[in-house]
């Protein structure tokens, strides 16, 4: 197993980490600083989510560069980074931190575009991450350690600088997502 595949198998062994310091009841108590009150296992978790997400670059970078290129990687890297954030999201809609509607659109949208994906594959084309689709993933990084730290560093301001992340992210799922169906229709023609 190479290097990058690796990074993405230590990626995947954080995301059960990540969960249980979310939702198990370990008494780690709060933090507060800045007007923002945080559960200590929330900020565990906020890290162990920016150290996954900087993975996902590290070892995608990895592989190009050093041509390590495996099937393996193509499919554990974005199935670990979907399984990643769909748990984050699920999470923060269980905590009552995230509006449901919100989270609901972003994984419909996801199992859409893997859809598609698989579809485009199927015939011969590979539907590259577009400029929207690279945004979109970026306010979601931003957003999900956000909210688990509870707008921290932002809280004094009285914006909820959480949610506008999430809400630009939100734009960009559907934006991005309508961008990938309309460019790729074509897979549909003659098929309904």
């Amino acid at each position: 197993m190479n290097l990058p595949n690796k990074i993405t198998v230590a990626r995947i062994i954080l995301i059960p980490i990540f969960v249980v310091l979310c939702v198990a009841p370990l008494g780690l108590g709060t933090v507060t600083w800045l007007d923002s009150t945080i559960p200590v296992s929330n900020i565990i978790a906020a890290i162990i989510f920016i150290v996954a997400a900087l993975t996902d670059w590290f070892d995608g970078h990895l592989a190009r560069k050093y041509n390590l290129i495996t099937n393996f990687g193509k499919f554990a890297d974005p199935l670990a980074d979907k399984l990643l954030v769909a748990a984050a999201f699920i999470i923060l809609v269980e905590q009552h931190i995230a509006p449901s509607w919100v989270i609901i659109i972003i994984i419909s949208r996801e199992f859409a575009v893997t859809g598609l994906r698989l579809l485009l594959v199927e015939g011969g084309e590979v539907m590259a991450a577009g400029q929207l689709g690279k945004i979109k993933t970026f306010t979601q990084m931003i957003a999900i350690p956000l909210l688990l730290l509870n707008n921290w560093p932002f809280e004094w301001t009285g914006i909820r600088i959480d949610l506008v992340f999430l809400y630009v992210c939100a734009f960009f799922t559907v934006w991005s997502g309508w961008d990938y169906f309309y460019k790729n229709r074509n897979i549909f023609k003659g098929s309904m």
